[in-house]
């Protein structure tokens, strides 16, 4: 495939001189594999798109599935600076958090039509041996588990429960948004993840 001569695969990269090789390949890769998918796309495209060539990228990565690995690194680095902000601040109380976490996502979603760049490529390979499924699982585990635990932070009567049935509510809604679109199920997360909030966490005015 010609990247050049596409008007639908165009990518833009960023200009050449501001941007060292190495990034080029991996911004230009992580954009075709979203649009093309990871087998609808090589490296003479990519190398193509990056304005480099294969024997630079081979110089660079190792191979097609190591470039693969570190656009799904940098997808999960940008997804952890939600809980870095979250962690910095202390004048929010976890169930406020809570609250947080789910705006992030549903504003995520809201602009992430294509779903989840992680959970795509698992879906695609279909291969748990292939080394991009670690750093998705060790991602997704990860995310869980700090949910788990700013439920426990917010009173959450199971905090364990809660996490993985709101991470279960996110998975879905982000195939259902790709499945149905912006007007199906998905555009009531918000409201399914905040009903699920209140049955596990019980505030004072509840009990009052």
């Amino acid at each position: 495939m010609s990247i050049r001569n596409s008007s639908t695969a165009s990518v833009e990269p960023e200009r050449e001189g501001s941007v060292a090789p190495r990034e080029r390949i991996v911004s230009c890769a992580a954009e075709l594999f979203r649009r093309f998918g990871i087998r609808g796309i090589g490296v003479d495209a990519i190398a193509e798109a990056a304005h480099t060539n294969k024997m630079t990228l081979y110089r660079k990565f190792r191979s097609k599935d190591d470039l693969l690995c570190e656009t799904l690194r940098q997808v999960t680095q940008h997804a952890s600076v939600f809980w870095t902000e979250l962690d910095q601040d202390n004048q929010t109380d976890a169930a406020a958090k809570l609250t947080s976490w789910v705006e992030f996502h549903v504003q995520r979603l809201e602009h992430e039509p294509g779903g989840c760049d992680l959970a795509n490529a698992v879906v695609e390979l279909r291969d748990n041996t292939h080394p991009a499924y670690a750093v998705v699982q060790e991602f997704k585990t990860e995310q869980r588990n700090r949910l788990a635990a700013l439920c426990t932070a917010a009173g959450a009567t199971d905090p364990n429960l809660l996490a993985d049935t709101l991470c279960l509510l996110l998975e879905g809604a982000r195939v259902t948004r790709q499945a149905t679109g912006a007007d199906g199920s998905s555009k009531r997360l918000r409201e399914s993840c905040n009903a699920t909030i209140k049955a596990f966490v019980r505030h004072e005015s509840d009990l009052s």
